[in-house]
């Protein structure tokens, strides 16, 4: 691991008191790097009430910009209107690499160009899969294809999702790496007393949306309760497409065999989990023997849950769950972010005129669209130096919590939901 410490500026829109993967991922690769001893503040749009600086577990410093989601907890998309608040927190916290998540974030592609133009290396980590046919992913990759144009470094969470981002925004495969996500170990552990099967539970968690696959579920979860009487599913999550699955249903009867459970907060997701047999979900960096993966189509994934169903008995969760410990450990992923940070910090530094001929390769019109924006980006900055000199900004004194209180790190995740 490398002696030399980075003060990281994570950005993404989605953060807590929201509730997700990426919210998460945030938050624990945070700790750990603060226990690794770097700096890391964190920068989201306001939510309700919840504006200005906060500190969480840890003295994890969270700046919630005055901007108020639009879509999707997404901020409105402004181009330049953050640039000088992204400036002063950059100064003001002396920041030395700026990590954005997420592609569908307005807040971390706005943050990422003007850090860019600022001089700063980014990281940036792609958490989805997109497709390549509809109007929507033909949009998201073109906005992908200019953040990444200029990136430092990218992330993936696993290996399709890395052939995926390659291939949607032209990136040098060389220059994107593979950290899997983790799972708080101590938190979910499977229940006291092994489950019998005689009811077989399957479980889903997830925002109920079309990338995430419930539209799947649709005609999935009919098919399974046809051919298995003993199975009943939990459904936890919510999004545009819980109706569709209420439809479902109550088209085939299925209210004793399928629970809504809506929104799920997260220190309540360890009750449903355990619960379970089965869990449905898009990991593909789990070892073989503990997966069953299936093609996006109804009638594999109807055969792939009925293999996981005939498993069941040959399982043993204890086993199981103390494999997970040491393939999947949040303290292992931030010592492998620390060594992206370190290659994004080796970079070469690179004029405007070298980084705009970047953006002239990402086509004929849209690579001059995007130099352009890189202009009045750079043009913009250089006016607000002239305004507010650097020096000007006034930078914020250190924070540091008690050693004790620095030791609490991820435990106290699930309590900071009830803070105001």
């Amino acid at each position: 691991m490398a002696d030399q410490k980075h003060r990281i500026l994570m950005v993404s829109d989605f953060f807590f008191p929201n509730f997700g993967g990426v919210e998460s991922h945030i938050y624990y690769l945070s700790q750990c790097l603060l226990k690794l001893g770097h700096k890391v503040v964190v920068m989201t749009h306001a939510y309700g009430n919840r504006s200005g600086v906060r500190y969480m577990t840890g003295g994890l410093k969270v700046y919630y910009v005055p901007w108020r989601p639009f879509l999707m907890q997404n901020t409105l998309p402004t181009v330049y209107g953050t640039l000088p608040i992204v400036r002063t927190i950059l100064v003001r916290e002396k920041i030395s690499l700026v990590h954005g998540h997420q592609a569908f974030s307005t807040l971390c592609h706005e943050a990422l160009m003007h850090a860019r133009t600022m001089g700063y290396k980014v990281v940036f980590t792609d958490h989805s899969l997109y497709g390549f046919a509809d109007i929507g992913s033909i949009h998201m990759n073109k906005v992908l294809q200019f953040t990444l144009a200029d990136v430092s470094q990218a992330i993936c969470v696993s290996h399709t999702s890395k052939e995926n981002t390659v291939l949607r925004s032209g990136l040098p495969p060389e220059k994107v790496f593979m950290i899997p996500n983790a799972v708080d170990t101590a938190m979910f552990k499977p229940a006291p007393e092994r489950l019998g099967n005689d009811e077989i539970i399957i479980v889903v968690i997830s925002r109920l949306v079309y990338r995430k696959g419930a539209d799947l579920l649709v005609e999935v979860i009919p098919e399974i309760c046809r051919l298995y009487p003993n199975v009943r599913f939990i459904v936890g999550g919510d999004g545009p497409k819980r109706v569709r699955l209420e439809e479902m249903r109550e088209k085939h009867s299925l209210q004793d065999r399928v629970e809504m459970l809506g929104s799920v907060p997260h220190a309540h997701v360890r009750s449903v989990l355990i619960s379970g047999h089965i869990f449905l979900n898009r990991s593909e960096v789990l070892p073989e023997d503990m997966i069953v993966l299936a093609e996006p189509d109804p009638s594999d994934m109807v055969r792939a849950t009925g293999k996981a169903i005939s498993l069941l008995p040959n399982i043993d969760p204890q086993q199981m769950h103390n494999r997970m410990k040491k393939l999947y450990d949040w303290h292992d992923v931030a010592k492998r972010t620390e060594i992206v940070y370190d290659r994004a910090l080796k970079c070469p530094d690179q004029n405007l005129l070298e980084r705009l001929s970047r953006y002239l390769s990402c086509g004929s019109w849209a690579g001059k669209i995007f130099c352009f924006v890189m202009i009045i980006d750079f043009l913009l900055w250089r006016l607000l130096q002239l305004w507010q000199p650097t020096e000007e900004i006034e930078e914020v004194p250190e924070f540091t919590l008690p050693r004790h209180q620095d030791e609490e790190i991820i435990s106290n995740f699930n309590q900071e939901q009830n803070l105001g």
